[in-house]
């Protein structure tokens, strides 16, 4: 029964919120127990490290929500995440909007990256690209560049992000068609990549600190 002054909406919410989080935590607790999807990720991690010991460079890329983990991705790289330790490098192409809007009116949106990658990129770097759907176009040309460029491919994608599989040397796929939880995992998954690329960068005990003593 409603109670007096609230709409059916209004009472219903409650439910409806922890509906939400129950199944963005059922997706969570299933990459949780995917060996594949951690096994990935620590190849992943390492090869980017070890690129990087040789002088080369993560970029990153996404499209909307996944533009701004791009740019999450490369700030705590840049910047730090767990260790107090150099920098490390890495750019997300997702930043520049003159770049951005100069390559879309004269190439197309699907060449936004692939063009920066054509401008920036070296044999030995390696390359993050994030799609939700695996379909982005701008994704799929950037990493279908990068195979030819001898760039190092790392995806993120969703349950049916298959398109991407033959492109990358690394991909891991969230077992989840809807987009936000999806979103949910690939950030807990690149908090957890930079964590272990700067462990394999730098060692365990490089000044590090654990997460829970991290500053925020």
């Amino acid at each position: 029964m409603t109670k007096p002054g609230t709409r059916p909406e209004q009472e219903q919410q409650p439910d409806s919120v922890r509906q939400v989080l129950a199944e963005g935590i059922a997706v969570m607790q299933a990459v949780e127990r995917d060996a594949a999807i951690h096994a990935t990720l620590m190849r992943a991690a390492e090869a980017t490290a070890e690129a990087m010991r040789a002088g080369r460079k993560l970029m990153v890329a996404g499209n909307g929500g996944s533009a701004a983990d791009a740019q999450h991705l490369a700030a705590e790289f840049v910047s730090r995440l767990v260790q107090d330790r150099p920098a490390m490098r890495a750019v997300a192409l997702t930043t520049d909007t003159s770049i951005l809007t100069a390559i879309g009116n004269d190439y197309g949106y699907e060449r936004s990256f692939a063009r920066q990658i054509e401008a920036l990129g070296q044999r030995g770097d390696v390359f993050m690209g994030i799609s939700t759907s695996g379909r982005s176009p701008n994704i799929l040309r950037a990493l279908e560049l990068c195979r030819q460029m001898g760039v190092a491919t790392i995806g993120l994608t969703g349950g049916n992000g298959e398109a991407m599989r033959p492109l990358c040397d690394y991909l891991i796929s969230i077992p989840s068609g809807v987009t936000m939880y999806i979103q949910q995992a690939h950030l807990a998954l690149e908090h957890i990549f930079c964590m272990l690329a700067e462990r394999a960068y730098f060692g365990r005990n490089t000044a590090a600190e654990t997460p829970a003593a991290a500053k925020a």
